[in-house]
């Protein structure tokens, strides 16, 4: 999916226009539905509401641009194979947690600085259309009695987040607030966003009806396989590769999958094959490189080029516990002390050649 970002500055404020429209026309708003009420919901609730549709935040999983979740992983926690992960709030470190606490504050600076009324919407919203039934939204703010932007969604982010901020509105939020603005009708959002705890800024999110249209479309794909019960296909991420250690965590013993008549399965083993003999072509090349610049660097613990600089550093010496040779005088103690570790599946590759 491509959006394209532009910049508009707006007085004193650090205000950009993302997926802006050329012009901007004036378009009859609809109502979304009211699917439930949060005020009261527990966090057991609240999951099993998420569960039965595709929420803003689910989105970019949903159309394969989250940086954090996969297609696949987000399939497992909508078909009620794995729950969904939740950080522990109690201990007051956790980003949700902060994040939760920081929302109102980031709400309160968006209001006096650009002088709009927000109110809660304590509500899931669902699109109003039925053949879009599993579009949910769950605002953080609306925007009252403005006819220019009429959402606003709080952000927070860390040292290492906000670098995803640099360029202007992650790919992965710009979809979050598009799924909004189709599930509620609405012209226009606002993002204020919290950086490191001292910089703010605010884009505006203008609704695109190219970008919703491919996100209804890969949304209703998604979808599909949930009710189908059909697995997306995995990417190349962590969490897909969590996901499928999940989903199969247990091999049959002696057993074959016969993929030689599928041509398509046959031309990924190839391409493996090819890509594996890349890396370890690329990995020779690079600790050869390594190595001949650590004997230039000798003694020293740093060194620097042109074009940046490396680090050759001792480790600290520590002592740690020999396990082997305490088991070997005192076996009894596996007994009194055991520590279950489950198996995962390791995958390896053979060829004809090998």
């Amino acid at each position: 999916m491509n959006i394209a970002l532009t910049t508009t500055p707006r007085q004193s404020s650090s205000i950009s226009t993302a997926a802006q429209s050329k012009s901007f026309i004036a378009r009859k708003l609809f109502t979304a539905k009211r699917f439930v009420d949060t005020r009261n919901l527990s966090q057991a609730e609240w999951l099993e509401i998420r569960r039965q549709g595709i929420g803003s935040s689910d989105c970019a999983a949903a159309c394969g641009l989250n940086p954090y979740m996969s297609m696949l992983e987000l399939w497992m926690i909508k078909t009620g194979r794995v729950k969904q992960s939740i950080e522990d709030e109690s201990e007051g470190h956790a980003p949700l947690y902060w994040g939760k606490q920081l929302e109102p504050l980031v709400a309160q600076y968006y209001s006096i600085h650009t002088k709009h009324k927000v109110r809660r919407v304590n509500a899931v919203l669902q699109h109003r259309d039925a053949d879009k039934h599993f579009m949910l939204a769950n605002l953080d703010y609306s925007v009252v009695g403005n006819a220019e932007v009429q959402i606003l969604e709080c952000k927070t982010a860390g040292e290492y987040g906000a670098k995803l901020w640099r360029d202007g509105v992650p790919l992965y939020v710009l979809c979050q607030v598009q799924h909004q603005l189709a599930v509620t009708g609405k012209n226009a959002a606002h993002i204020c966003v919290l950086l490191c705890g001292h910089e703010t800024k605010i884009f505006k999110v203008t609704r695109s009806e190219s970008v919703i249209q491919h996100i209804v479309n890969a949304e209703r794909y998604f979808w599909e396989c949930v009710e189908k019960d059909i697995p997306p296909d995995a990417d190349a991420s962590r969490s897909a590769a969590k996901a499928l250690q999940q989903l199969y965590p247990e091999h049959v013993p002696l057993s074959t999958a016969d993929l030689s008549e599928d041509e398509t399965a046959n031309q990924q083993f190839a391409q493996l094959i090819q890509a594996r003999n890349q890396i370890e072509k690329q990995q020779q090349q690079f600790d050869q490189l390594k190595h001949q610049l650590q004997a230039k660097m000798q003694q020293a613990e740093r060194a620097v080029f042109q074009a940046g600089s490396v680090t050759w550093k001792k480790s600290k010496d520590s002592i740690s516990l020999d396990s082997k040779a305490l088991l070997k005088l005192h076996p009894e103690m596996l007994t009194q002390f055991p520590q279950s570790k489950l198996g995962t599946r390791r995958f390896n590759i053979y060829t004809d050649d090998d």
